[in-house]
């Protein structure tokens, strides 16, 4: 990634019709603070709405989108090409339950950054957004294996988002204990309860994985970002592209 992690600081507007996918993706940006959640949207209209009252410094860097819900691919081309009118540098990034080529297609024809399964983008959003800082246009790996053998002017150079970063040493219950505890926020006791293990035990679970996430990542940091913070990071990164 071209910049380093405090230089990025992106305002991000998220739309999407269903309640808790929406919540999802804010707690996901919320942890990551190169992204700062300004407006959920749960409509088009919600979102255009608040668009034409927000000042201009206010307005988003990035809008993150659900796609199925626009009314079909000529709707989303359409709903594309008005935001980047009323903003030319605003980045769209679009997101799909399922895989539909037809919004692909729209998505890429109308300036869009990204279209993205949310099955395969998950926890890794805020880092799968930055990715697109460097690439014209990111797709996941269901979208690209569909793609083979079809010609689109910018789908055939796009981009395919890595997969979230890998860490041999992290057994199953240790990555539970980093799921619940870090990314869910859960308290060690209560995580202990889910778990059926001891506060003491979860807790050494917790002290491990930070040790683990730390000594296979060498990217730098702020430094007050807290250890918690890091972890979330580190536990949600993306795989880098030299590996």
């Amino acid at each position: 990634m071209s910049a380093d992690i405090a230089s990025i600081n992106l305002k991000v507007l998220i739309m999407d019709s269903d309640f808790y996918a929406l919540q999802a993706i804010n707690s996901y940006l919320a942890w990551d603070r190169r992204t700062r959640v300004t407006f959920l949207a749960q409509s088009v209209e919600q979102m255009r709405d608040y668009l034409a009252h927000t000042p201009y410094a206010e307005l988003p860097d990035v809008i993150v989108m659900d796609a199925d819900h626009v009314g079909g691919a000529t709707a989303l081309g359409q709903l594309i090409n008005d935001l980047r009118q009323q903003m030319p540098d605003v980045r769209v990034v679009c997101l799909g339950q399922h895989l539909n080529l037809d919004l692909v297609q729209a998505a890429a024809d109308a300036g869009a950054v990204a279209f993205m399964l949310k099955q395969e983008v998950g926890l890794q959003i805020a880092w799968a957004i930055c990715y697109t800082l460097d690439h014209d246009f990111v797709i996941t790996t269901s979208i690209a294996r569909k793609l083979r053998g079809t010609y689109h002017r910018r789908l055939n150079k796009a981009s395919v988002l890595p997969e979230q970063r890998e860490y041999p040493e992290l057994t199953d219950r240790i990555r539970q204990a980093i799921k619940l505890c870090v990314v869910e926020g859960m308290p060690a006791h209560l995580a202990a309860d889910e778990m059926g293990i001891s506060l003491h035990t979860i807790r050494g679970y917790i002290k491990e994985g930070y040790r683990i996430l730390e000594a296979h990542d060498d990217t730098e940091y702020p430094v007050d970002m807290t250890p918690q913070e890091r972890a979330f990071m580190r536990f949600t990164a993306l795989q880098n592209e030299d590996d």
